[in-house]
């Protein structure tokens, strides 16, 4: 009998209520995470997320729904009875203490055997290769140094659940996009279920295996980060992961392997069938990096269709890319994302140039919501 994804759920969250007052900060959620699985709840301030993340730490409790974690339901526990840890972003580690006795101290407070609270920090200083700095204070440790000992803290008690709130939030740039991958590699080598908060989207998609893209208490959408990011499901998710051109349009031919969009400066020809009817008021998605630019009009798209003129308006220059803003007939705007494969910047399009931008039909996602 094949397993389902009910039988192996580790951590479920069912048709849960948060209230505060009049207020719904959390709104009928339910959500099945696999043992081992890296997941991201990511969306903008005050969407929910927190607080659904407290709600599992125990620090909040449901008004209504269940959270059951590896068959065992979770209300009416408090923080300290759950086999849960959470890492904060501000780290909160003792000043006072050495890293090896802000490894410790949780180990201590359970009243591990001293044999035991040894070999498991020992374990927690060579996995974040913490070693040499083990009698370092907080105060003399870098950001990353910190945020590895707060992970060694909350990995040393071996939680069947590690829950991070924005936990590279306090680092720079640089720093975060090389410790993402390292956070990854140690929570993985320990083999941790964990759910991370964060409202950065490229933290979500370097780390987590699935991401819900949540607003207003609610997840809009739940998938793999490219499922999230090459076929998203509402405008709104669209909007929040990425660089995207939104076109309004409306269906003017709907047949079972092609379909057409008219917006108002060209026509999207969508090179397969959608569930849709025409004259259908639709929203036609397409990344800046599916779009292609040539300063002579394309002749390979279909018809007239998925190509348009415009005039460079702005541009932003990123070293490995660089982002056009065109300016077409109607006023609207269309980004064009364009790889510099070259050091030779020599022809490259600049300000006030005409082009033509064209893409494939293959390359845009309608989107009814």
């Amino acid at each position: 009998m094949a397993k389902t994804l009910e039988d192996s759920a580790f951590l479920r969250i069912d048709s849960v209520v948060k209230e505060f007052g009049d207020f719904r900060a959390v709104d009928q959620v339910s959500l099945d995470i696999a043992k081992g699985e890296i997941f991201a709840l990511l969306g903008s301030s005050g969407c929910g997320k927190s607080t659904l993340l407290r709600m599992l730490a125990g620090f909040e409790s449901p008004t209504s729904g269940r959270i059951v974690l590896n068959g065992q339901d979770l209300a009416g526990k408090p923080p300290y009875e759950r086999p849960v840890n959470m890492m904060f972003q501000s780290y909160a580690l003792f000043p006072h203490m050495t890293v090896w006795d802000n490894i410790a101290f949780g180990l201590r407070r359970d009243g591990l055997p001293s044999a035991e609270i040894t070999a498991r920090v020992d374990e927690m200083l060579r996995l974040t290769q913490l070693g040499k700095l083990a009698k370092r204070k907080p105060h003399q440790l870098s950001g990353g140094q910190q945020q590895r000992v707060a992970l060694a803290r909350s990995l040393a008690k071996r939680p069947q659940l590690l829950l991070l709130d924005e936990p590279l939030g306090a680092l720079d740039k640089k720093l975060r996009e090389a410790t993402q991958i390292e956070l990854v590699n140690i929570i993985e080598t320990v083999g941790v279920t964990c759910v991370m908060v964060t409202h950065d989207q490229e933290e979500a998609m370097t780390m987590a295996s699935r991401i819900a893209v949540m607003s207003e208490g609610r997840f809009l959408q739940v998938g793999s980060p490219s499922d999230i990011y090459e076929t998203p499901t509402t405008r709104f998710v669209a909007d929040f992961i990425g660089n995207v051109n939104l076109a309004d349009g409306t269906i003017t031919v709907d047949e079972a392997d092609h379909v057409h969009v008219q917006c108002a400066d060209y026509t999207h020809y969508i090179g397969h069938g959608i569930t849709g009817y025409l004259g259908q008021p639709v929203t036609v998605a397409v990344r800046p990096e599916k779009i292609h630019l040539s300063k002579d009009r394309p002749e390979n798209t279909p018809g007239d269709m998925n190509r348009v003129a415009g005039k460079v308006k702005e541009m932003s220059y990123f070293g490995d890319t660089t982002l056009y803003h065109l300016e077409l007939a109607s006023g609207a705007r269309l980004k064009v994302s364009v790889e510099n494969d070259s050091r030779d910047r020599q022809g490259a399009l600049t300000w006030g140039d005409q082009v033509w931008a064209h893409w494939l039909p293959s390359s845009q996602v309608v989107l009814t919501q």
